[in-house]
């Protein structure tokens, strides 16, 4: 399941962020499973939906629009313990996840957290996660819960093959009841957090991890997030959950947020949306991913897809995705056709929506590498009208990362 097209139980909001809303998707069949945080939604007010198979909220009582601007002013609490988490362990444990993507895992230091994808014999793209490393023989793995089957079967189908070579590696796929994961996102997040852990938060730097403790409980503790903004994403045991949300709520700058700002914000960061932005057809170099293919990984050319990969950061793919501002209109949905100003028909929309911050649509699609220059004005094919727009670089909201050199 993805966030991009219409939200069927909700169609009608009465916001500026019910555009948004809008452009998110469900399933429809009813047969859907609870985060350990399934109470706490419900108890605030939470309008639920089924979310790759997971209850989730798509907002609270605060708009969709209130929601993104609170977490870019202040900071906000996400439920996203329906991602997949995983314990990857043994003395080859980083041969075996090198060999499933494009990472330097070697290189990578303890605590230190690198983003990077599967990749297919293709060069495409299986999915992106967020790999952290313990020690040389552990890595924490968090990974997208709409491709929980096929990350499980990739991982378990890889294991077995190094596990016939006599290799040592171990898997341990954490269950979402028992293990949730929440996100913490926005100016006021560290400053909030600080207050319940000891360690000290200035030290803890961007895509770094942690292992520690709040009120006696055991977590881990990620500078990362999906929003562009500075943040933190707590693993923490399902039972636990509960309690240390609440904590976090306890700040008055906090606020529950869901679903559709989750979606509006990572929109405006830039931000690839699995089964719409990427997908196993599209390769890193195609979707202005290629940072991600780690310098030692393509002089060894060792990862899945190698070849068609290297050939294209030598050689330039023949699409590209990029950002689009539209100026006056509606919003640019998925499937949107992008067209050049004279009218020829040059490429898609892969996502798009308002942007609460700039105050205009704004999108993100693939057309062919000579219309990927910023400025390059474009138009958007809405509902059988044409709307002009300019290609330009993401993100499109400047980034907030927090650095501990500031």
């Amino acid at each position: 399941m993805t966030l991009l097209t219409v939200f069927k139980q909700f169609k009608k909001f009465q916001d500026a962020g019910k555009s948004v809303a809008r452009s998110l998707s469900i399933k429809d069949d009813q047969e859907s499973k609870k985060t350990c945080l399934y109470d706490l939604h419900i108890e605030n007010n939470g309008k639920m939906v089924n979310f790759s198979g997971w209850l989730l909220p798509i907002q609270y009582r605060d708009s969709i629009t209130a929601s993104h601007q609170h977490t870019r002013t202040h900071a906000s609490l996400f439920d996203v313990g329906h991602m997949l988490q995983s314990h990857v362990s043994g003395c080859d444990s980083g041969e075996f996840l090198e060999s499933l993507t494009t990472a330097d895992l070697q290189n990578l230091a303890q605590g230190g957290a690198a983003l990077t994808v599967f990749t297919n014999k293709s060069g495409g793209i299986l999915d992106d996660l967020i790999i952290t490393k313990d020690r040389n023989d552990r890595f924490f793995v968090v990974s997208n819960a709409g491709r929980r089957n096929e990350d499980i079967e990739l991982m378990l189908g890889r294991q077995a093959e190094m596990k016939s070579q006599g290799k040592n590696v171990t898997i341990e796929f954490l269950d979402p009841l028992e293990q949730g994961l929440i996100a913490l996102q926005g100016p006021s997040a560290a400053t909030t957090l600080q207050t319940l852990v000891k360690i000290d938060l200035t030290k803890l730097k961007f895509m770094n991890s942690v292992e520690t403790k709040i009120n006696q409980k055991s977590v881990r503790i990620s500078r990362c997030g999906y929003t562009g903004e500075d943040g933190f994403e707590i693993s923490v045991n399902g039972k636990d959950a509960r309690t240390i949300s609440e904590m976090i709520l306890e700040v008055p700058d906090i606020k529950l947020a869901g679903l559709g700002a989750r979606d509006s914000l990572r929109l405006e960061a830039g931000f690839c949306l699995y089964g719409h932005d990427i997908n196993e057809s599209i390769t890193p170099v195609e979707a202005s991913l290629q940072w991600l293919i780690a310098k030692r990984r393509r002089e060894a050319a060792n990862f899945p897809g190698a070849e068609f990969i290297l050939e294209q950061i030598k050689n330039g793919p023949k699409k590209k995705r990029v950002g689009l501002i539209l100026g006056q209109g509606p919003p640019a949905r998925e499937n949107a056709t992008i067209l050049t100003s004279a009218g020829e028909r040059v490429g898609i929309v892969t996502s798009g929506g308002p942007s609460p911050t700039l105050g205009k649509p704004i999108a993100m699609g693939y057309v062919p590498l000579e219309h990927v220059h910023t400025g390059t004005p474009v138009l958007t094919e809405i509902r059988g009208k044409t709307y002009k727009a300019l290609i330009t670089k993401m993100p499109f909201v400047k980034p907030h990362y927090y650095s501990d050199k500031r």
